[in-house]
């Protein structure tokens, strides 16, 4: 059986345009040609058409998907196994972006009104506007970044001060559980957790169970997060994000 130049595009979704310029390049040449001269597809020709929108969808270019396809030295299970290698790695990094969307609030500090001496003097070499651009960009309509803003507007040197130190005397606490070998199930890590979850309400914005629940979640998915609590003690990151769901469970 063979397939019109029509019908091809209306199975695989393109343009009749493309499958021309497709022809025109060399790219995918129709097997048959009817009586009157139109160009007819075959099954042959349908399967390479798939590879080659599948290596399109990638953002292969055409010459290096030609190159690929006509590379004598592949097999169909070479690009079988390519594809897989190519399909997982792009899954991997979707997820990642669908993490970071779904799950993420912002738990940076945000709108600090401090000169940059005073910023330096609280913070050290950490800046805390460095993510301001992207944390507006991508939860600046939300209510959490609104209220966010309206509370550290007004925070003083001292403010910010004391917040770092509250912060820095927890993470203590912390490192010494993980010391203990304290499971995140454990009363005294769901209690720490519950205490991280109430200091994001107190400093920042109202934070219930499910959406602290994202931003342990976040702390893993997130590389700049993981370091910060990595930093604090190994393996902080995973241990808090799954003390965080532990408490927000017990808390159902």
């Amino acid at each position: 059986m063979s397939y019109s130049v029509g019908q091809v595009a209306g199975f695989a979704g393109v343009t009749v345009r493309t499958l021309h310029h497709y022809d025109e390049i060399g790219l995918l040449c129709p097997s048959g040609r009817s009586r009157a001269g139109h160009r007819r597809y075959e099954d042959d020709d349908l399967d390479r058409l798939q590879q080659i929108l599948f290596y399109r969808e990638l953002g292969f270019p055409l010459d290096q998907v030609t190159a690929l396809l006509d590379d004598p030295e592949a097999d169909p299970r070479e690009h079988l196994r390519r594809q897989h290698s190519l399909l997982t790695s792009r899954i991997a990094d979707l997820q990642k972006m669908a993490e970071a969307v779904e799950h993420a609030m912002e738990a940076r500090r945000m709108g600090i009104n401090l000169t940059p001496e005073e910023k330096f003097e609280v913070f050290g070499d950490h800046d805390p506007d460095q993510y301001e651009e992207e944390t507006e960009q991508r939860w600046g309509d939300t209510e959490a970044y609104r209220e966010s803003r309206r509370r550290t507007a007004r925070y003083t040197k001292a403010d910010w001060q004391r917040m770092q130190d509250e912060t820095k005397e927890w993470g203590a606490r912390y490192a010494a559980l993980l010391r203990d070998g304290g499971e995140p199930t454990d009363e005294r890590a769901m209690d720490l957790a519950e205490e991280h979850r109430r200091q994001i309400c107190r400093w920042y914005y109202e934070c219930p169970h499910e959406m602290h629940r994202c931003l342990g979640d976040m702390y893993v998915a997130d590389p700049r997060f993981t370091s910060f609590y990595e930093a604090v003690a190994p393996g902080m990151a995973a241990h808090l994000r799954d003390a965080i769901h532990a408490n927000a469970a017990r808390h159902a």
